[in-house]
């Protein structure tokens, strides 16, 4: 994912199945395999918004992503999150984030209508990569040379920029993660979240099939 991060699952629980069998059990009744009555009761639960069936589904990722994208994903609070902590751990190696070329993009517009366009110009994607890349190791080096000087963990790395990756568990229902996906695979969500997004999307995919088939037909709204 982007230049240095990544996203795996690592566990789940739920099916396509168990929604359909939370749905049942307000009349008492289960089924154990999929038909085309549980089919089109998902199809039915979608197109209504009945909702919480799908919070019986449940997913487990292992991400690492950059800080800045980090705190637009903590904002999904329907999930908990477990961060790596830097007051305790100084990582081996820092990784930082760098647009590839394709990346860089020029902000245009007034707040909350921006529109983004690619910057074509080699000259300044350039100096954009390589002004972060100083950047990063200014930052680096201080956050070192003061680890040398026994300055805590906790306070070294606050020069730390938030184009530095971090790595976190998280764990989510699926209602809650369609709703992130709704979101953060849209258009015009920030593009380095958008990727992570679409990863998550088919990461699910073998897991709620049915489910997806249906999110992409009712418009991909949140439920």
């Amino acid at each position: 994912m982007l230049n240095s991060g990544s996203i795996s699952l690592i566990d789940s629980m739920g099916d396509d199945l168990d929604i359909v069998n939370a749905a049942k059990v307000s009349f008492a009744a289960s089924q154990s395999i999929m038909d085309d009555n549980g089919i089109g009761l998902i199809g039915f639960l979608m197109k209504n918004k009945h909702a919480t069936p799908f919070e019986h589904v449940v997913f487990k990722f292992h991400v690492k992503c950059p800080i800045f994208v980090a705190r637009e994903w903590f904002r999904h609070r329907w999930s908990s999150f477990n961060e790596m902590s830097m007051r305790y751990h100084v990582p081996e190696n820092i990784d930082f984030y760098v647009p590839e070329d394709d990346a860089v993009r020029q902000q245009v517009g007034k707040p909350g209508h921006y529109t983004f366009t690619q910057i074509e110009d080699a000259s300044e994607i350039a100096f954009v990569q390589e002004k972060m890349q100083d950047v990063y190791e200014l930052a680096e080096s201080a956050y070192s040379e003061m680890l040398e000087l026994g300055i805590a963990k906790e306070l070294a790395r606050s020069v730390l920029p938030v184009g530095q990756y971090t790595e976190f568990i998280w764990t989510v229902n699926l209602r809650s993660l369609l709703n992130f996906i709704s979101l953060r695979s849209h258009i015009t969500a920030q593009e380095e979240i958008r990727e992570y997004a679409i990863a998550v999307e088919d990461l699910i995919r073998g897991h709620v099939p049915i489910t997806l088939q249906f999110f992409d037909e009712t418009g991909r709204e949140q439920i």
